[in-house]
């Protein structure tokens, strides 16, 4: 997969995707730091990431990823609406929901394949929203969520990438998602942000 200069094309067209939505869980920070620190500052999509956290204790992981990429990083309020080159991570023991206009929603209803945030809920809202303008990315992480999201996702027309198990630390999530049938492209944890760059930049692998 080839990688295109963000710097000529960014400026010259409007990005081919318009979000990007990214779940993980076990060795999800190194893989995020990975993916994340792998775009440049004027990348033009806006990234939802669900991690799968400690609801007990406050997260530090917008502030590490911060000093990890170019890009702004924040932990994702109700209402924030959606800026290219921004990264929304969903708070602790919250569910985070897309909307069709761009802004965000926060919930805590139950659940979901034991886990509060939920990447097949974060998945679901993001398919609805954007449709084929949408890319999903499981990365590193153990249980199945984000398996049925991923098929909502391809259902819309949407692009999906899994974690090559050989690079993930856990493969559980990514195995899931590859076995749906639902994934474009597998690829090796330090290929997906290149591959991010060329698929934003020109719509095509």
């Amino acid at each position: 997969m080839g990688v295109i200069n963000l710097n000529d094309q960014a400026e010259s067209k409007k990005a081919a995707f318009e979000i990007i939505a990214i779940a993980t869980s076990a060795g999800g920070l190194n893989a995020l730091s990975t993916v994340l620190g792998g775009l440049p500052v004027n990348f033009p999509t806006a990234i939802v990431v669900v991690q799968h956290l400690d609801p007990r204790h406050r997260s530090l992981m917008a502030d590490i990823l911060n000093r990890r990429t170019t890009l702004s990083v924040k932990q994702a309020d109700i209402d924030d609406h959606l800026q290219p080159g921004n990264v929304y991570i969903a708070p602790p023991n919250r569910h985070l929901l897309v909307n069709p206009d761009g802004t965000l929603s926060l919930t805590q209803t139950e659940l979901v394949h034991f886990v509060r945030p939920s990447a097949d809920l974060l998945f679901d809202s993001v398919a609805a929203s954007y449709k084929d303008r949408a890319i999903a990315i499981v990365l590193t992480g153990t249980g199945n969520d984000g398996g049925m999201g991923v098929k909502a996702i391809k259902e819309m027309g949407g692009t999906v990438i899994a974690e090559d198990q050989n690079t993930a630390k856990f493969s559980g999530m990514p195995l899931t998602a590859i076995r749906t049938g639902a994934v474009d492209f597998v690829l090796p944890l330090p290929e997906i942000a290149p591959a991010l760059i060329t698929l934003v930049t020109t719509g095509d692998p």
